[in-house]
């Protein structure tokens, strides 16, 4: 018989699931808190549970695990990076930054990624499957033991994309935001999209209060095209009607993500060409040197023109911020520790 993996399952489900079994409806409840608040790894640690409870729970259910493959902390700010193993052997990788706002654990939603963004690592081999809600939720566990430290934001930005596995990742929201678990806001967990527009006006009819950002990355459809397949597909004044539909849907102003690449899209009339693009739009643009990936040749701007092209955005009404980069000294960036792991593998 093929044990059913028990951690996806929310505490409505759990609880049905129990109740199924002839167990009374505490004991779904029971068995959530220790897997999602006390972060159990087995059955055998819910001492609660008579062990012939525990004992038929081993026998029909499993309990998802990853295992730490490699851990790589930066010597310049502390960023933890991480490669985790699956139960069948992909490997994926997480990170958790440490900011005086609290800590942040950036995770993957899939292994791999099909979008083909040219300045991420982590579509260099393509799509290798989705994750479960289990194995999104497992990096969270797996980082707050490792550290000691809770983990008060999450943010969906690692490799894959979240809208391509959007089932699981609402179901991973709800758990990691609702009872019986860690209780992270809703407020404090970001997901990023390259712009797949059936996902985000779903996502924005789902009643969450999550911050959405959009990988922006070009003020108009020829320039993002150079760097994001996708936009062949959803052109710019769909995706941003999507976004403008999620503002009203949810009151949550939209993160708008720009990757600066030298000699694609910084020079200032791209950041003419952005301001104009993002006027009257609810958001905010975050401005990110692109990590260099050298399976595809692309370098960052240099610090001058990355201020430059915030000053004109900010002149032109439109607030921006400069991230903060975390974790260089150890492949910070979406899929190079993973890709240069697996390299080495064979």
């Amino acid at each position: 018989m093929e044990k059913k993996e028990i951690k996806s399952l929310t505490i409505e489900e759990l609880t049905e699931e129990m109740k199924a079994r002839g167990y009374p409806a505490f004991r779904g409840k029971q068995i959530y808190q220790w897997i999602h608040e006390r972060l159990a790894d087995s059955f055998e640690e819910m001492t609660v549970l008579s062990k012939d409870m525990r004992k038929e729970l081993k026998e029909r259910y499993r309990i998802a695990r990853l295992e730490p493959v490699q851990v790589l902390v930066s010597k310049v700010d502390g960023t933890r990076k991480y490669l985790f193993a699956l139960e069948d052997g992909n490997i994926i990788e997480s990170v958790w930054m440490r900011y005086k706002h609290g800590t942040s654990v950036c995770i993957s939603s899939q292994v791999g990624c099909r979008m083909g963004c040219t300045f991420c690592a982590s579509t260099l081999d393509g799509l290798e499957r989705d994750l479960l809600p289990a194995e999104m939720l497992e990096q969270v566990y797996q980082i707050q033991k490792d550290t000691g430290e809770r983990v008060s934001h999450v943010v969906v930005m690692g490799s894959g994309e979240p809208m391509d596995n959007l089932d699981n990742l609402l179901a991973f929201i709800k758990i990691l935001s609702g009872p019986g678990g860690l209780h992270i806001s809703q407020r404090n967990i970001t997901v990023s999209t390259c712009g797949i527009v059936p996902g985000i006006l779903k996502l924005s009819e789902e009643g969450l209060q999550i911050t959405l950002a959009l990988s922006l990355h070009g003020p108009d459809d020829q320039v993002r095209r150079k760097l994001m397949p996708i936009a062949g597909r959803y052109p710019l004044p769909e995706v941003l009607e999507a976004c403008r539909t999620y503002f009203l849907k949810t009151g949550r102003r939209v993160t708008f993500e720009y990757s600066l690449v030298r000699g694609v899209n910084d020079h200032p009339s791209h950041a003419h060409a952005l301001a104009r693009l993002l006027k009257g739009q609810q958001g905010h643009v975050n401005l990110i040197p692109v990590n260099p990936v050298r399976e595809r040749g692309l370098s960052q701007p240099d610090r001058r023109q990355v201020d430059g092209f915030k000053n004109i955005l900010e002149k032109s009404g439109i607030n921006a911020t400069i991230r903060r980069e975390m974790g260089r000294d150890i492949n910070g960036a979406c899929g190079q520790l993973r890709k240069s792991f697996l390299q080495k593998r064979g």
